[in-house]
């Protein structure tokens, strides 16, 4: 039995609508081995679908076909710490575990462009399943057969402090929100500013990711679906955060936050419970540099 490591992802970082991601130090663990069946089991509790519908069993099956190799089954064993529905990448991980896995399990007859690309053509976009197996932050154009990407490691002791709001946020209803025509004004608004993200983050500049994270594609809309969603970025700047941003489709929320802040995420939570948001999550993350991996 082989056991994976795969890592939770943020999404957009604001202005890199579908096309920016990147790894963070919050995992999902799974065990997997060839069987005569399906026997699938969750560790930790969590409800996960314990058929052919399950999605790490239905990627790694996928695989083994594309591959012509027989199939007769899988054991799967799942610890999702990844909140489902909360715009960390927990469905990309699940694609991720399955595409890894079977690879693992078959030899490694594909390499990482092939997982790349399969992986996106599963989800629909990469900005999730790329840097999910990749690690790093991960600029990825998906042309509808190809993933175009790049891979930068980020040696940086910034903290990525995560709120997790009590409820889920399907990404169907996210993107359902999101208007279908934007204005050659707003184009270049975006561009800039995703370029501005990666350059800022690379060099050091961080007080240039309060700028870089502003969107006019999705977060404005995306917003009004998060109660108390701006009253959270607004404590979060005023808390001394570099930047603050909707994670994937959300509903989760992020702060980009200097290392030297240690007192943030108990002042987090503080003025959560002050809004009423007892069950809203603070957690403190880093850059992930791995990508899924063996363990």
């Amino acid at each position: 039995m082989i056991k994976l490591q795969i890592p939770a992802t943020s999404a957009n970082l604001g202005a890199g609508f579908d096309a920016l991601g990147l790894a963070l130090t919050y995992y999902n663990y799974v065990n997997m081995e060839e069987a005569d069946g399906i026997f699938i089991k969750s560790l930790d509790g969590t409800p996960i679908p314990e058929d052919e519908h399950n999605l790490v069993y239905e990627s790694a099956k996928t695989l083994f076909e594309i591959c012509g190799r027989p199939f007769k089954g899988l054991s799967i064993e799942q610890i999702n710490n990844i909140p489902m529905a909360r715009g960390l990448g927990s469905s990309s991980a699940c694609i991720i575990a399955g595409l890894f896995g079977a690879n693992t399990l078959m030899g490694n007859p594909l390499g990482l462009d092939d997982l790349v690309n399969l992986s996106a053509q599963i989800e629909g976009h990469p900005d999730n399943t790329a840097p999910a197996l990749l690690g790093g932050i991960v600029t990825a154009v998906f042309d509808g057969r190809e993933v175009h990407w790049v891979k930068q490691e980020v040696f940086t002791t910034l903290k990525f402090v995560v709120v997790i709001p009590d409820f889920e946020l399907k990404t169907e209803k996210a993107r359902a929100c999101l208007p279908t025509e934007i204005s050659h004004k707003d184009a270049v608004f975006n561009l800039s500013r995703a370029a501005l993200f990666s350059a800022s983050l690379l060099t050091g500049k961080y007080q240039n990711l309060r700028t870089a994270v502003n969107d006019k594609l999705h977060q404005p809309y995306r917003m009004e679906l998060i109660p108390h969603g701006n009253d959270v970025f607004e404590t979060a700047y005023s808390l001394g955060a570099y930047a603050a941003y909707l994670s994937g489709a959300g509903p989760s929320l992020m702060a980009i936050v200097d290392a030297d802040n240690e007192f943030f995420c108990g002042k987090m939570k503080f003025a959560l419970e002050k809004l009423g948001l007892k069950n809203w999550k603070v957690h403190e993350l880093h850059i992930d540099n791995t990508g899924t991996k063996l363990l």
